[in-house]
């Protein structure tokens, strides 16, 4: 069976913004798309002047809603809608084991301020056994353009951010995937510092810059062979910068339709479930779609 791509969809600007990115990648990969929405239970101290199942009845409305638009305007797309009672966070993470990806909406607050990730979008990414896209949408001091792209806008480039650091096979597999099905450039950014003992209190000699950065440039040319041989029709670009990983990768996303960061999984309970700081540097910076890719 076809795992699809699936959706938290709601009414939000945010949520139509991810429902329409999900139903575009559901048809770049030949995939069903499957409509999700969350819905749980709150008590009530007085009973809502609708009724108690007014509430639930909108949010039905709205999955069914949103599921006829999308069959409109992607004709021969399989979708699926279901309406889902718990925890959002703890159904969404249920829903996107079986997805090739699972996509959220962000909400923009500004261009100062970045973008608003809510809680059940935060515990979503954190927690997810899958990758996570997240999708903005406009904040209120931006341009009042269309929160979706036409479908038949040509894609840029996808951005990925790899840490030579350590194994992440699930990141670089889900950008030149991304990539390969969107004819799109890849540009692999690995952001790299020297150890904190260079400088300090005057004792590491001054490094010999040029011998460290070719080392690194390197280092990445080497960790992306397998990959260039595997993927031979993916055009890539691979830049060994200095500096805050997260800094480079939102320069680049200003000329990219996807960047895909990692999150290191933690497979114990004892450890609670965390994004990272370039990951949630990137998340709330983004002004493009962000792959959340859980690795390790």
């Amino acid at each position: 069976m076809t795992d699809p791509v699936t959706v938290g969809a709601d009414g939000s600007p945010a949520g139509l913004a991810a429902a329409d990115w999900g139903a575009r990648e559901a048809r770049l990969r030949d995939v069903p798309l499957r409509l999700v929405h969350a819905w749980e239970w709150q008590p009530y101290s007085h009973e809502p002047p609708a009724g108690p199942g007014a509430a639930r009845q909108w949010s039905e409305d709205v999955l069914h809603e949103i599921a006829a638009r999308l069959r409109s305007r992607y004709p021969g797309l399989a979708i699926t809608a279901d309406f889902l009672t718990g925890p959002p966070p703890e159904v969404l993470c249920e829903a996107g084991k079986e997805a090739e990806c699972l996509v959220l909406g962000s909400t923009g607050v500004g261009r100062l301020t970045g973008f608003l990730l809510g809680s059940v979008a935060m515990a979503t990414v954190a927690r997810a056994e899958r990758p996570v896209v997240l999708v903005r949408a406009p904040g209120p001091d931006e341009d009042a353009r269309p929160v979706r792209e036409p479908a038949t806008t040509p894609f840029r480039r996808v951005v990925v951010g790899l840490d030579l650091g350590g194994p992440c096979d699930e990141v670089v597999q889900f950008a030149f995937d991304a990539a390969a099905l969107r004819a799109a450039t890849l540009l692999v950014v690995h952001g790299w510092s020297l150890p904190a003992y260079y400088g300090a209190f005057g004792v590491a000699p001054e490094p010999d810059w040029p011998a460290v950065e070719a080392a690194e440039s390197e280092s990445l040319h080497e960790a992306l062979l397998p990959w260039r041989a595997k993927y031979p029709g993916v055009d890539v670009v691979a830049e060994a910068v200095v500096g805050q990983p997260g800094h480079h990768l939102l320069d680049a996303a200003a000329d990219a339709s996807l960047v895909v960061v990692g999150r290191r999984s933690r497979p114990s309970r004892a450890v609670p479930p965390r994004i990272g700081h370039i990951a949630h540097a990137v998340l709330h910076h983004s002004p493009v779609p962000v792959a959340v890719v859980p690795h390790g």
